[in-house]
């Protein structure tokens, strides 16, 4: 065999090693990325949840009725729905492009 040709096939299988360790980095970049947004997700939910929980007990104590307390805080959290639906289509598009960023980092 010619001398190219064995340097074109060595050539080749580095060509495909370099693409094996890339799709590898950019995979496992992705998940380290995916993993510690998912932990600090969970912890921005169990923050919001345990400060509703306080805010609830807190009107309860103000009003003197747990009722009174959760009801306003579940009313709160109502308005604040109701902004999301209607501003729906506004934030929609940053995030959508926020995600494709991250995706493609």
């Amino acid at each position: 065999m010619p001398p190219i040709i064995d340097q074109l096939k060595d050539y080749l299988e580095t060509r495909i090693k370099l693409a094996k360790y890339e799709a590898i980095d950019g995979s496992a970049k992705f998940l380290a990325s995916f993993i510690t947004d998912m932990v600090v997700a969970v912890a921005f939910v169990l923050t919001f949840l345990f400060l509703s929980l306080a805010l609830a007990f807190l009107l309860a104590n103000v009003f003197h009725s747990y009722w009174a307390g959760f009801g306003c805080t579940a009313g709160g959290y109502l308005i604040i729905a109701i902004i999301i639906i209607l501003i729906k289509n506004r934030i929609q598009q940053p995030l959508i492009n926020l995600f494709i960023k991250k995706f493609f980092k």
